[in-house]
């Protein structure tokens, strides 16, 4: 009786887990002459943020955007992405612009760890975001709770390493399931 609790107990754990990965929403970026990247998306700590970040994708939003922010130097540290005045070749000015369609913070209680993607914010408020989003380089746990972090980078880490201020999405698309 024991042995068939046993079973049961590992059969539910595995049938939850199953459930949960058929339910992953991530999101794929193919970069230019760079290869692809994906963020799953933690759509329970951050449903606002991550829906939001899925309208935008869906609208072909971020087809065509540069990355206007790669910092590198001394270490690296992120890259950013998100502002619409990017599609031209010019990403030397400050990119400060968006959707046009802000969201408030969450509190989704997750690090700002290796691969983290965070929504970007105006940086003296920290309260309302868009469209742009940076996804780190490297551990930062003094952004902790500045930011909303809504994904993390599962694969095709080294692609989002070598990108340059600069480098352009050719497409993003959004997947729902286990693939």
């Amino acid at each position: 009786m024991k042995a068939f609790r046993l079973l049961i107990g590992v059969s539910l754990i595995f049938l939850v887990q199953a459930i949960a990965w058929a339910q992953e929403t991530r999101v794929v970026f193919k970069i230019e002459n760079k290869g692809e990247f994906t963020i799953s998306l933690n759509t329970k700590a951050a449903p606002k943020t991550c829906s939001h970040i899925i309208n935008l994708v869906e609208q072909g939003f971020y087809n065509g955007l540069r990355f206007h922010r790669a910092e590198k130097k001394p270490k690296p540290f992120l890259v950013q992405v998100g502002d619409p005045a990017s599609r031209n070749s010019d990403v030397s000015s400050d990119s400060h612009g968006g959707s046009g369609s802000g969201i408030a913070k969450e509190e989704s209680g997750l690090q700002n760890e290796l691969g983290a993607v965070g929504l970007a914010s105006i940086p003296e408020e920290h309260i309302l975001g868009d469209s742009q989003f940076y996804i780190l380089l490297t551990p930062a746990k003094f952004l902790d709770g500045k930011y909303t972090v809504f994904g993390k980078v599962t694969s095709g880490m080294p692609v989002v390493q070598s990108i340059e201020k600069g480098d352009r999405i050719v497409s993003a698309k959004v997947i729902r399931g286990a693939g």
